[in-house]
């Protein structure tokens, strides 16, 4: 099956004629990667697929209106990232905790997860993780699971390529002090 180009599939959805198919054909490209992206940020299955589903509501309503002035994967991760982020904002709202206490919350659902099904050493790795500030923590996942370029997660988070490259590396440091006193424990 010969793969169509994101140019071509926002071309087609725009087409009232094709924009369910293409749409479709979005959502089977770009859902796996959109899930993990969430989840790497909302920590657990049930709240990744409810951020996907409002992810891909979003680009339904807004697709239209793109006008490629990003690739369309850049596009989609800025939503889904901001949907990641907005629900966690509104956990903690709701819960009334600080980010230290929501913070912890992700942490104890990790271990507790049955989704998860790495080591002890990936289960600190994750917890180191998630005690990094929030934008260290985006720029990590971003650069260390999906291997993107700085300039993409630039058009990402809408932060200069050198403050990536700045937060990345402190990430690094305070991950790599994390998982040596976890495991001296």
């Amino acid at each position: 099956m010969v793969e169509i180009s994101d140019n071509d599939l926002v071309r087609q959805f725009k087409d009232p004629s094709n924009k369910q198919v293409a749409f479709k054909l979005i959502l089977q490209k770009y859902q796996r990667k959109v899930y993990w992206q969430a989840r790497r940020i909302v920590i657990t299955h049930a709240d990744a697929d409810d951020v996907v589903q409002n992810t891909f509501v979003k680009i339904w309503e807004k697709l239209g209106d793109f006008r490629a002035e990003s690739q369309l994967f850049t596009w989609i991760y800025r939503i889904a990232t901001n949907e990641a982020l907005a629900f966690l904002q509104k956990k903690k709202s709701d819960r009334n905790i600080s980010m230290e206490e929501m913070q912890e919350q992700l942490g104890e659902q990790l271990s507790a997860s049955t989704y998860f099904n790495g080591n002890k050493l990936e289960l600190t790795l994750q917890q180191a993780i998630l005690n990094l500030p929030e934008k260290q923590r985006l720029v990590f996942n971003m650069k260390y699971y999906e291997n993107l370029k700085y300039e993409e997660i630039e058009a990402i988070l809408g932060t200069s390529v050198g403050a990536l490259k700045a937060s990345y590396h402190h990430a690094t440091k305070k991950i790599e002090i994390f998982v040596k006193r976890s495991l001296n424990n």
